[in-house]
């Protein structure tokens, strides 16, 4: 009976699943490939089957899948003695277009971008991120959450907030307050101490140096915190605890638990 890959344990450089007594297909396959004058190699990648040629794969120096079947580093192969690679197969045939004649993908730029950064395809990387889909993210969108000061850990805080209030609910509000320069931080200063007081949990963003305004932000929090798989929405704060003039300061955000 054959090992399961599933079982058995990974190369931590590249990705691939170790193989015990199967190295020497791999590394003979290698070696018949390269005395043939077209080398035809097969590969497993997260379980999708892929044909592709030894001088494809080695088209551009530096990168994982040259080391992978040039350098010192051992290939592993599957049961059948295909090289397996422990990656998302659905977004390696672009890899593959690209090696092979610098065609650029059209679909799952994001995704694509992401596995041409873990096979270190550079020239890929480069054009990708020159793409409206990730100059928006990696340029436009990142740089700006950046200048917030604990942007991150506001957004984890907010989900254990939320979380915290679930029990036997459907909804749970968890209170933001946005300010985008100084003056407004000093201007609603008063409010957050009434809230504190009252011992209301407040999750506060800013004030930043950048252009966008306190909607763009709140749509960034949406954003980040629906792509971990939460349903939400925001809204005006109207509660009735603090006076008019700092509602523009204020947002609740929902979350939906069913």
């Amino acid at each position: 009976m054959q090992p399961d890959s599933q079982s058995l344990p990974r190369s931590p450089s590249t990705g691939l699943w170790a193989s015990p007594g199967r190295h020497h297909v791999g590394l003979h396959h290698i070696l018949r490939a390269q005395l043939k004058g077209s080398p035809v190699v097969e590969l497993n990648v997260g379980g999708e089957l892929y044909t592709t040629t030894m001088g494809t794969l080695r088209k551009l120096p530096g990168t994982k899948l040259a080391e992978m079947f040039f350098g010192s580093a051992k290939p592993c192969t599957d049961a059948e003695g295909r090289f397996f690679i422990d990656r998302p197969g659905t977004y390696f045939g672009p890899i593959l277009d690209y090696l092979r004649s610098e065609r650029l993908p059209t679909h799952h730029i994001p995704e694509v971008y992401r596995e041409a950064q873990f096979y270190a395809i550079k020239p890929l990387v480069k054009l990708l991120e020159d793409t409206p889909q990730i100059f928006g993210e990696q340029v436009a969108r990142k740089q700006f959450l950046l200048r917030v000061p604990g942007y991150s850990e506001n957004l984890e805080l907010m989900v254990r907030l939320a979380r915290a209030e679930a029990m036997a609910a459907r909804r749970s509000p968890v209170l933001v307050c946005a300010v985008r320069t100084e003056e407004d931080a000093a201007h609603c200063a008063d409010a957050l101490r009434i809230l504190e007081a009252e011992k209301r949990s407040v999750v506060k963003f800013g004030p930043w140096k950048a252009a966008p305004q306190v909607k763009d932000l709140l749509d960034c929090v949406k954003m980040d915190i629906t792509a971990q798989g939460y349903q939400v929405y925001y809204e005006p704060y109207s509660g009735r605890t603090l006076r008019a003039k700092y509602f523009s300061y204020f947002y609740t955000f929902v979350f939906i638990w069913w």
